[in-house]
């Protein structure tokens, strides 16, 4: 390790202690709790204290275990996706769009596959929005389709070539079997498929279990994991679509001088 480390805060700083939570296959009895000490201690807590357990439901119990890790983390070689344009306004985003576009920016949106949750795309395009900013809806600029729930890849496809979309914003809350994964190639490869690269929408996935990281696997333009922001997603699409595409033009016209 080269740069700064740091340890797990417990009671005192650098204590290395942690806590962790899952679910056993087993009635909850004194056998269960021995098994989620033994299942902690062999996840390196040590010494490992069970501070709850719980029975769920029918042979399934919840434990919460507390514990001391000895592993360090090293801060230089954490990973992740920085975000690379600034956060604007509602008055800003209207601004840019009308001024340099000289026309709506086409935003379409939609959960795929067998994806009944439309919460985390209704907080994004919605004009209620989420954590006290507006969604999509509110931007005058933008003209949002919201296809709501389960959209087919082939019916995102199409709505997509009608409205003549700039950008397709996916939701993805179901994770099992890595469902989300599954459906954003799918859906990747069918853009990619229907559309050539110069007239092909602006992919952007999101969902609590995405990694940011993968957007090249994954063949999507950008993710968005917790926590985005209706702003967050704005200030994206314009300094993708608006911004960096005159920085494009202007250069492929420079060189051909």
């Amino acid at each position: 390790m080269t740069g700064p480390v740091v340890r797990p805060y417990g009671d005192t700083t650098g204590d290395g202690m942690v806590q962790v939570s899952f679910t056993l296959p087993i009635a909850h009895d004194k056998r269960a709790e021995g098994a989620a000490l033994q299942l902690a201690g062999k996840m390196g807590l040590e010494p490992a204290m069970l501070v709850h357990a719980k029975q769920m439901g029918d042979g399934f119990t919840f434990f919460v275990v507390y514990g001391r890790v000895n592993h360090l983390v090293d801060l230089d070689s954490v990973r992740v996706v920085e975000r690379d344009f600034p956060l604007l306004s509602a008055k800003e985003v209207n601004a840019l769009v009308k001024s340099r576009l000289r026309r709506k920016l086409s935003v379409v949106g939609a959960c795929i596959g067998s994806d009944a949750h439309t919460v985390g795309i209704d907080a994004i395009l919605n004009v209620k929005g989420v954590a006290g900013e507006k969604g999509l809806e509110y931007y005058r600029e933008l003209k949002v389709t919201n296809l709501g729930a389960q959209v087919s890849v082939p019916e995102l496809v199409e709505a997509a070539r009608v409205e003549k979309a700039d950008a397709v914003l996916v939701s993805q809350v179901v994770t099992q079997r890595d469902a989300h994964l599954h459906n954003t190639r799918e859906m990747s490869a069918a853009f990619r498929e229907a559309m050539p690269a110069g007239r092909r929408p602006l992919l952007i996935v999101g969902g609590p279990r995405f990694d940011e990281m993968m957007t090249g696997e994954l063949g999507v333009d950008r993710i968005f994991g917790r926590g985005t922001t209706p702003r967050e997603v704005a200030s994206y699409l314009v300094h993708e679509l608006v911004v960096n595409r005159e920085v494009r033009v202007g250069a492929v016209k420079g060189a051909r001088r």
